[in-house]
């Protein structure tokens, strides 16, 4: 139990950190705002702490075990930061809107700097590495043909849905590098637009896998679906020498528990990188 609480916190537990952290005080100190500008930003900070309430509650209270399910949970998980930006845009636009051009100057200056001590706390202070292009979140690889092929041996009809999860699955990572581009949104309303539309297509990605998967999975037998779950593991010890050079996008489609939280940690990595655009300015 204790084991699947902490697995549960790594999914989670950020997520409503950073929205529910943001840095008020600092925001004051630079902009200097004036009694009408205090209260919108305050009525920001309140609409912040309530989305932050929102993604939490959305969080599952238990590891899902099968493929389906474990999809459908990061479903849920992106329905709800829809969800957040939501609750956050109108109140960030107004404040935004009562700022001077100095004054929304130096709020992206200040966010700026805040977006490259992340970008360097997450190279491990690796210069060269925070200066390299920060991946946008949630590709999906190519879906293991082969492998799953070899492993079930699938009937028929069983393959002809394994080709159409493949297709899926590369029609989604189309969806997604298509809206991964690089960001000319520099005020914090436009970053947190260009989020909330990241979002949405990563959304119907994962609507678009997750129909394929519910169908293929549904066809195998019990010994097949494990033989399925059983495949993420394998491929995790076959690449640890690039795992960090790969997302495990499929892995958290195809691990059981044992390596769940290996497999979950980059859709959480793809999903909190859309956090970042909007309380990072």
């Amino acid at each position: 139990a204790d084991t699947q609480s902490d697995q549960l916190a790594q999914m989670c537990g950020q997520d409503g950190r950073d929205i529910a952290g943001l840095p008020i005080d600092q925001i004051q100190s630079a902009i200097n705002p004036n009694d009408e500008q205090r209260a919108a930003l305050d009525n920001f900070a309140n609409a912040s702490v309530k989305a932050a309430q929102d993604i939490k509650a959305a969080c599952p209270t238990s590891i899902a075990l099968t493929a389906p399910n474990r999809l459908a949970a990061m479903q849920k998980r992106i329905e709800a930061l829809i969800g957040a930006v939501q609750t956050v845009q109108p109140a960030l636009d107004r404040f935004h809107g009562l700022l001077n051009d100095e004054q929304k100057a130096r709020l992206t200056a200040l966010g700026k700097d805040q977006r490259d001590s992340d970008q360097r706390d997450a190279a491990g202070g690796n210069p060269a590495s925070a200066d390299a292009p920060q991946d946008c979140g949630g590709a999906i690889p190519e879906w293991p043909t082969q492998k799953i092929t070899d492993a079930l041996q699938p009937t028929d009809a069983q393959r002809d849905s394994l080709n159409a999860l493949a297709a899926a699955s590369a029609k989604a990572a189309d969806m997604l590098k298509s809206s991964c581009q690089p960001s000319a949104a520099l005020t914090p309303p436009a970053r947190l637009a260009a989020a909330g539309q990241r979002l949405d297509t990563l959304l119907q990605a994962t609507k678009t896998v997750s129909v394929a998967l519910n169908d293929f999975y549904g066809k195998l037998s019990d010994e097949q679906k494990a033989q399925f779950e059983a495949i993420g593991p394998k491929q995790n010890a076959l690449s640890a020498g690039s795992a960090g050079q790969r997302s495990d996008a499929s892995d958290a489609a195809s691990e059981p528990r044992s390596r769940h939280r290996r497999g979950h940690r980059n859709d959480v990595a793809a999903i909190r990188s859309m956090i970042r655009h909007f309380i990072q300015w």
